[in-house]
């Protein structure tokens, strides 16, 4: 399948039957011409050499091998060889939602987001497990290797819809209490939870030494919430609705959005968490070449 811009538009890609080949579309826009993996080098413990190929970071090479063999070589470390990574998707009722303008719901991009994230690192010689939830865990996978795990994990997602509510600092104090060895921990979700309960999960994903990621995914009438006419809103995770004029909120609404967004990314910038935001009507394939890019230049600096 040749890689095309236009094939990963969300238009497009909610036309595709079936997640495997949704998210196979996206990582081959993704993962072209990446020579290394924007995981590796998360731990400094020397393992073993292996041959120099063109891409890899001239820092790790090895002189003094150079010099008694006359080839390059280049110092691979503890963690390159055994990352663990573990994403973490919300399934809660409200990542249900789908304007009328959007190609995908935000399950539907939250899905192909896990999916291809789990193919990189699984391309890199990696371990990657998956965990659904809302309230609790509905899915624990744990990290495995292997040709077979990334199809078992697509299917794992597949059978997966959303409801319920969600206990965000439950699920990721158990996330990290369920890791034995040191990871990275990928949170992929709306976040429409109680930041507190959010702060308090991802210090603890800290305190026991994994590294977390966190992924925020919204639709865009979320954040426009530019409906024109009056409204009848209906929770999606509480049994209430509302009638409203949207026009006489929107002000307010946006007010508290944009307060609500820069308190999210205050939380992961003081953890040092890395924090990526998309709507469900941008290419997924940009999003993550952006982001992937960016973590391979911090992690090389």
């Amino acid at each position: 399948m040749a890689y095309s811009p236009k094939f990963l538009d969300p238009q497009v890609l909610s036309s595709i039957s079936g997640l495997s080949l949704r998210a196979r579309a996206v990582v081959e826009g993704t993962v072209t011409g990446m020579h290394r993996s924007p995981f590796h080098g998360f731990s400094v413990e020397f393992a073993e050499h292996r041959e120099y190929s063109p891409g890899d970071d001239l820092r790790y090479l090895d002189w003094k091998v150079f010099g008694k063999t006359d080839r390059f070589y280049i110092k691979r470390f503890e963690q390159e060889t055994n990352l663990s990574c573990m994403i973490l998707v919300d399934a809660s009722a409200s990542m249900g939602f789908k304007s009328h303008e959007a190609p995908l719901s935000k399950w539907e991009y939250a899905q192909c987001t896990a999916a291809a994230l789990a193919y990189v690192v699984l391309a890199q010689q990696d371990r990657v497990g998956l965990g659904v939830f809302a309230e609790e865990y509905r899915v624990f996978a744990r990290p495995e290797a292997g040709g077979g795990q990334w199809q078992q994990l697509v299917q794992l997602l597949e059978k997966e819809s959303p409801a319920g509510t969600t206990a965000i600092g439950t699920v990721l104090h158990e996330a990290a209490e369920r890791l034995t060895r040191r990871g990275v921990i990928v949170i992929v979700g709306d976040f429409l939870v109680d930041l507190n309960q959010l702060e308090r999960g991802l210090k603890y994903i800290s305190y026991a030494n994994h590294e977390a990621i966190v992924f925020h995914i919204l639709d865009d009438q979320e954040i426009s919430f530019d409906l024109q006419h009056p409204v009848l809103l209906r929770g999606l995770e509480i049994s209430k609705s509302v009638a409203v004029d949207p026009r006489l909120l929107r002000h307010a609404y946006r007010r508290c959005l944009e307060q609500y967004l820069r308190n999210i990314q205050r939380i992961c910038h003081g953890l040092k968490v890395d924090y990526v935001r998309a709507t469900t009507r941008e290419k997924l394939d940009h999003v993550l070449r952006e982001y992937l890019a960016f973590r391979r230049k911090i992690k090389s600096i």
